[in-house]
């Protein structure tokens, strides 16, 4: 049985290397149900579950997950020890948490990028990831961990990319790795140091004097006729002042 388990495990992870780019170290997303079917079949997951995928593995959870363990009491306290242990990823509910299951959804949105596998005992939440493509979904049944086959949605996408419908994430990844190596697309720094404008000095016409000369030099010759003409009507005016003052003087 088990060397059966493996075999299709080995099947289940070349499928979705192949066409969704899952590759080593495998992230696990575990929820509080999955911690605690563990905990009931004394399994333990980080010697089982590198055996059972053959590969290095990365148990990972949320805070969403951690804080829901908590408001749920004693009798979920050795499933939030099994997650305390392992490496909490950052989801957007920084300020408000949600339920676990509504979390562990979010963490998987736009296709998976980040390879995620969700491990989880409910129902609920097994269903809407299998509406989702190329999800790696896990749980445990009979004291076993096991690797669910890809679901019908996941086969689906994948032949609608084969037949050209569709590009799936990986696809444009390595399309946008290749643009990269050959320098068809130019990285966003470089991008950004080109569109800063570079550090001048002041404008040197603005740090010119004002020409005063120029000015007095442009004025007109009529204004220094008539400047000169008033110099000669004071002159004469003393000039006859003078003649008249010297008259009286004889008579």
């Amino acid at each position: 049985m088990k060397i059966t388990r493996q075999k299709h495990a080995k099947k289940h992870l070349g499928f979705f290397r192949n066409n969704f780019g899952v590759r080593e170290p495998y992230q696990i997303l575990l929820d509080g149900t999955f911690c605690q079917a563990a905990l009931r079949g004394r399994i333990q997951l980080r010697e089982q579950l590198p055996r059972y995928l053959m590969g290095e593995t990365q148990l990972c959870t949320t805070r969403c997950v951690l804080k829901e363990l908590e408001t749920l009491g004693k009798d979920l306290y050795g499933a939030k020890l099994i997650a305390q242990k392992c490496q909490v990823r950052n989801c957007p509910h920084f300020k408000n948490a949600v339920s676990g299951s509504e979390c562990l959804l979010s963490m998987v949105e736009d296709g998976n990028p980040h390879h995620y596998f969700v491990a989880t005992q409910d129902q609920n939440l097994s269903m809407k990831v299998k509406k989702r493509p190329g999800i790696p979904l896990m749980f445990i049944i009979q004291n076993t961990i096991v690797l669910d086959k890809p679901s019908p949605k996941t086969i689906a996408f994948v032949k609608a990319v084969e037949s050209g419908q569709l590009v799936s994430v990986h696809e444009k990844q390595s399309i946008k790795q290749l643009k990269e190596e050959q320098g068809l697309v130019k990285d966003p720094e470089q991008r950004r140091r080109k569109k800063r404008k570079k550090i001048s000095g002041p404008n040197p016409l603005s740090c010119l004097k004002k020409k005063k000369k120029a000015q007095d030099k442009n004025s007109s010759p009529s204004q220094k006729k008539r400047k000169r003409k008033r110099i000669r009507n004071r002159s004469t005016s003393k000039v006859l002042s003078e003649k008249q003052n010297n008259a009286e003087a004889e008579g």
